[in-house]
């Protein structure tokens, strides 16, 4: 399959894990959520690279720089952009996290000599562009749902967003060369989520009183902590990294920041709710974007 075909699944996985993700990671709080969705990921992510032979791919060399990148991206990453939509609701936390997009284009070609030109370079514009229309303008005039609102400093929620853009562009990006190694992709994030969930880990050992959950797990909760981790974590993550291995850094990291895209007709299914105008205006454009980088 095409790694630009890999970026766009793994940008539909983070789609529909978002519809198990909002309820429990605001109840729980984003420490005691991302660390029960690393845990479950953890588990399974193992299991299928156990089962199919990839750990046999790793070696002490790569196992340094996939522990550096899951530490950067999912433990630093994954964590800021929860509590940036604990804190700015997953709208807005949506426009700051599509950012990351543009910081990937950037370092691929500041570090991999990565160049975007043409077609591909206005298909990147538009789909980018469109992605941000969307999320901007997708908020309907009657829509008062309570993850509209604004909880503590909007300063504080936006440098949170912004920090988990930044830290996902840099932890894939750092992993382009190992991939083309050879290593499984599905060990790869097996070794990364593992050492993110390790460093949470220590931080509840330490009794960090962030780190402590705000409720006790559910049943309910846990069930769609694992659906969220299955979906977005073991499969998503493990997608984007056989993207890297065969495509261009900086487009695949593009064509997977069209989540918010497919989270509009997931959400019109869900909650019967049409999205606004502005929302479909963005989907159009982010379309046209994709075809012309196709």
């Amino acid at each position: 399959m095409r790694p630009e075909a890999l970026a766009l699944l793994a940008a539909a996985c983070w789609a529909v894990s978002s519809l198990f993700s909002a309820l429990p990671a605001q109840r729980l709080g984003a420490f005691a959520f991302s660390r029960w969705r690393m845990l479950f990921a953890s588990l399974l992510l193992w299991a299928l690279a156990l089962m199919g032979g990839g750990w046999r791919s790793l070696d002490a060399s790569a196992m340094g720089l996939l522990a550096l990148s899951g530490l950067i991206g999912i433990f630093i990453g994954d964590t800021a952009l929860f509590a940036c939509m604990n804190r700015l609701g997953p709208r807005r936390s949506g426009v700051l996290f599509a950012t990351h997009a543009l910081f990937s284009a950037v370092l691929a070609w500041a570090f991999l000599s990565e160049v975007i030109w043409g077609w591909a370079l206005l298909g990147s514009g538009l789909l980018v562009g469109g992605v941000m229309m969307a999320i901007v303008w997708g908020k309907r005039s009657d829509e008062l749902h309570g993850w509209e609102q604004t909880r503590g400093p909007l300063a504080v929620g936006v440098g949170l967003g912004l920090l988990a853009a930044l830290c996902q562009s840099v932890a894939t990006l750092m992993l382009k060369p190992l991939m083309t190694t050879g290593i499984d992709a599905v060990a790869a994030s097996a070794v990364r989520m593992s050492m993110a969930l390790a460093a949470h880990a220590i931080l509840l050992a330490l009794g960090w009183q962030a780190a402590k959950a705000r409720a006790p797990l559910r049943l309910s909760d846990a069930g769609l902590i694992f659906m969220s981790a299955a979906v977005a974590m073991a499969l998503g993550m493990t997608l984007i990294l056989e993207a890297m291995r065969h495509g261009q850094a900086g487009l695949v990291a593009v064509l997977s920041s069209v989540t918010p895209i497919m989270i509009l007709p997931l959400l019109w299914l869900v909650y019967r709710r049409r999205p606004a105008m502005g929302a479909w205006l963005g989907a159009v454009v982010a379309v046209v974007g994709t075809a012309l980088i196709l």
